[in-house]
């Protein structure tokens, strides 16, 4: 790891050269594939920047955009450590179904009643404020939390009911479709706590409206660690590979 980075001017009529934290963002994959394994602590940043001949705020934009590309993790007590293969999670609407149904890898994790928030009202179309039930839900893949989900629906059969009887409720209607979106973003306080990460570490936000006798009868906020999580989705029609989003094979 002793090669050194530098910035090589680009002339008139030539492409833009690449900047400084990106060629060092290379030197240090090509580290990481060579000199460290899973799970290895790297060393700290005046080590790694003295050693690369680099500003720390450059090696920090690099360490930055290897996180983001799930090669390392920032894991707190430990530092900044190789990150295993993400972990292949199906996305699909077509290999999907009610929450809480019987192959669901999800864990329930609480019940709480809520007023609608605005985003929430807006999808199910209900004035802001409206009671709802709110299903706390964690992913666990490998022994740690790699996704927590916050399932907002109607309350369940009596006022005292608990997550399982709202979930048994929704599966109690015929779903008729869901429709899903995906965009990065940066972990909350909350969102960091769930997932054991930094705050403003990235994480994948999928937002899933489910459908039911013509209108959405549900509606899951689900935050997937952006390191961790290669989300996959079916190809409709089709049993080709699934489109994998993510930067690792």
């Amino acid at each position: 790891m002793g090669t050194t980075t530098g910035r090589t001017a680009s002339r008139p009529g030539t492409s833009p050269a690449e900047p400084k934290y990106w060629q060092l963002r290379t030197a240090l994959t090509d580290a990481l594939d060579a000199e460290f394994s899973v799970g290895q602590v790297l060393p700290d940043e005046r080590t790694l920047a003295a050693r690369f001949g680099v500003a720390r705020a450059t090696l920090r934009q690099a360490l930055d955009q290897l996180e983001l590309e799930g090669r390392l993790q920032r894991r707190r007590g430990v530092g900044t450590t190789v990150a295993p293969p993400r972990v292949g999670v199906d996305v699909s609407p077509a290999g999907q179904t009610w929450p809480g149904a019987e192959d669901d890898p999800w864990t329930v994790t609480g019940l709480t009643a809520v007023g609608a928030p605005p985003a929430v009202a807006r999808a199910l179309d209900v004035p802001r404020g409206t009671p709802l039930s709110l299903v706390g839900r964690v992913l666990v893949a490998a022994g740690q939390p790699v996704a927590i989900e916050r399932l907002y629906a109607p309350p369940g059969p009596r006022p005292a009911a608990g997550a399982d009887e709202v979930l048994a409720a929704l599966r109690d209607q015929p779903l008729e479709g869901q429709d899903r979106s995906v965009e990065l973003g940066s972990a909350d306080a909350e969102q960091s706590r769930g997932l054991d990460r930094l705050p403003g570490s990235p994480v994948l936000l999928v937002t899933t409206r489910y459908t039911a006798a013509g209108q959405v009868a549900a509606v899951s906020l689900a935050t997937y660690r952006a390191d961790t999580c290669r989300l996959t989705f079916a190809l409709a029609g089709s049993a080709a590979a699934p489109v994998r989003v993510g930067h690792r094979p």
